[in-house]
């Protein structure tokens, strides 16, 4: 799976929002924008923003449009770049669906009083944990941030059991990241949320001290551990299974293990992939139709079997290769709180963790 990569660093909010702007005015060319007057919902028509990769949904967007006769109109990008352009378009924009990446970015939008309250029916089919407490967001699938490691280089009963301790001695130049993926913008941000900026600044520091070896995306990070190039890398849990898939393999049987950090650490964050529905179509019965296919019995049974992320409605079990969800000893860290992007943004920049 190709996994799009996040490119918006800047220092400021305002040349976030622009580089946001141009990055998805590039992607977005030749991905089937609507044209139409973005005043008015369009019927039997809905613009999906997703941040969520096109190889990863469009089977399962594809799959809504059977079952509906809805027509989806993608626009792909990162998840960061669309949330930029979201805020910058304001009531302009043509989007229907913001479709999520991390929670954060759904609450940069909300912030914004870009979105509309889902109806209980919805929201209430998923834990308190996983939605906004405004009800204008709600989490669709989970992923737990883990530690890939080799496990012909790294003995189980050495792991650490902390993710702040990879900056030490003991892990100099053997840790991959990839600082750029917006999953690893909100674990940064978790950790300023729950540790303050300081420890923050201290732990991205700490990292580039150590040498910390820059992939430039999940999927990168897994194969070369799995290829004995670098003994671990900090990830989401699901990048296993979709190594694996490639590879024709089973996670079981592959170099790379997944530690999943013990006692509620912050490198054990449980973050959601989400949606959210703009103001323009809060009427719109077609995008409400879109929420609920994602929580329905069949999505997340996708989410779960072809995606391996963890299903977030009850009765749908999850992967079989990671503890069940509700079993992950998770940091005590709102989700809700995850929604200062652009200061993590600037923060992982200034680390000079970025290429």
């Amino acid at each position: 799976m190709g996994f799009v990569v996040s490119a918006l660093f800047r220092r400021s909010a305002a040349t976030f929002v622009a580089t946001g702007l141009v990055a998805v005015g590039l992607v977005a060319c030749g991905s089937g924008q609507d044209d139409t007057d973005p005043g008015e919902p369009n019927d039997k028509i809905i613009t999906v923003y997703s941040g969520r990769n096109e190889k990863l949904v469009k089977p399962l967007l594809e799959r809504f449009t059977e079952q509906t006769g809805i027509e989806i109109r993608p626009r792909y990008a990162t998840t960061a770049q669309l949330a930029a352009q979201l805020v910058e378009e304001g009531d302009r924009s043509p989007a229907d669906i913001f479709f999520a990446q991390d929670a954060g970015a759904l609450g940069t939008v909300a912030k914004q009083g870009m979105f509309a309250t889902l109806p209980e029916s919805s929201t209430g089919k998923v834990t308190e944990t996983y939605r906004a407490r405004s009800g204008q967001w709600v989490g669709v699938s989970a992923r737990s941030r883990v530690l890939v490691y080799n496990a012909d280089q790294v003995p189980a009963d050495q792991l650490p059991t902390s993710v702040f301790d990879l900056t030490g001695p003991d892990w100099k130049g053997k840790v991959a990241l990839a600082p750029t993926n917006a999953s690893f913008q909100a674990f940064v941000t978790a950790i300023r949320v729950q540790h303050g900026d300081q420890r923050a600044k201290d732990f991205l520091s700490g990292l580039k001290a150590n040498e910390a070896q820059i992939r430039d995306n999940n999927i990168r990070i897994v194969e070369a551990v799995d290829a004995g190039e670098v003994p671990m890398g900090l990830v989401n849990h699901y990048y296993l299974g979709a190594i694996a898939e490639e590879q024709g393999s089973t996670p079981e049987a592959l170099k790379a293990k997944l530690h999943f950090f013990p006692d509620g650490d912050t490198g054990a964050l449980v973050n959601i992939a989400g949606v959210g529905v703009l103001n323009r179509a809060a009427e719109d019965a077609d995008a409400q139709a879109f929420v609920d296919f994602l929580l329905g019995a069949e999505a997340q049974r996708y989410f779960a079997e072809e995606t391996f992320e963890y299903p977030v409605v009850t009765g749908v079990p999850g992967p079989t290769y990671v503890p069940p969800l509700a079993d992950l000893k998770v940091p005590a860290i709102d989700l809700n709180d995850l929604d200062t992007l652009e200061a993590t943004v600037a923060m992982i920049t200034d680390s000079g963790l970025v290429p």
